[in-house]
């Protein structure tokens, strides 16, 4: 990729609404692994049960071309109702949970405890030699608080991936 494409890489947040019913996640994410298109996180839920529909929130990056092109063949798929893309649209609240576990003993257990509580991470599990803790809040926050926990014993990370929202009173 040429160095001026490089630098005006974007990630983007971008929310679909389909029908729930069987295949409809595998041909949407079909048209991201046949075309290369990355995936840097992917959640998936039914939101609406009566209208049998379900979000795929898909974070990804590109140039703003690619983010174009990946929205409008989204678009085409025939069981996907809207595309809206969070990151330029409209302004949207973007969240994710992590598991984390921290193992350690003496002054790393007791600043694991100091930093966790800083970033409103909270025990969800405790051990005399570890800890597992729930921190919710913006990918950023819960990157940071993984590379406060790496010298301190982090042992392994569960992340849900990112669940996005509108700010206001319309829908998506």
């Amino acid at each position: 990729m040429a160095e001026a494409q490089m630098n005006n890489i974007e990630r983007h947040t971008i929310a679909v609404l389909v029908d729930n019913e069987a295949g409809v996640l595998a041909r949407v994410i079909g048209l991201f692994s046949g075309r290369g298109y990355n995936i840097e996180t992917l959640t998936v839920a039914e939101v609406d049960p009566a209208a049998h529909t379900s979000r795929i929130t898909i974070v990804t990056s590109g140039t703003p071309e690619v983010l174009e092109q990946i929205k409008a063949q989204i678009g085409r798929l025939i069981p996907v109702h809207r595309v809206t893309d969070w990151t330029i649209d409209r302004p949207s609240i973007e969240r994710e949970m992590a598991l984390v576990k921290v193992a350690g003993t003496g002054e790393k257990r007791v600043e694991s405890l100091r930093i966790a509580d800083a970033f409103r991470a909270r025990p969800v599990d405790t051990t005399h030699t570890s800890f597992v803790f729930e921190i919710t809040g913006s990918p950023e926050k819960i990157n940071q608080f993984v590379d406060l926990m790496q010298p301190l014993g982090l042992v392994e990370i569960s992340r849900t991936g990112v669940a996005a929202i509108s700010r206001g009173p319309e829908a998506m």
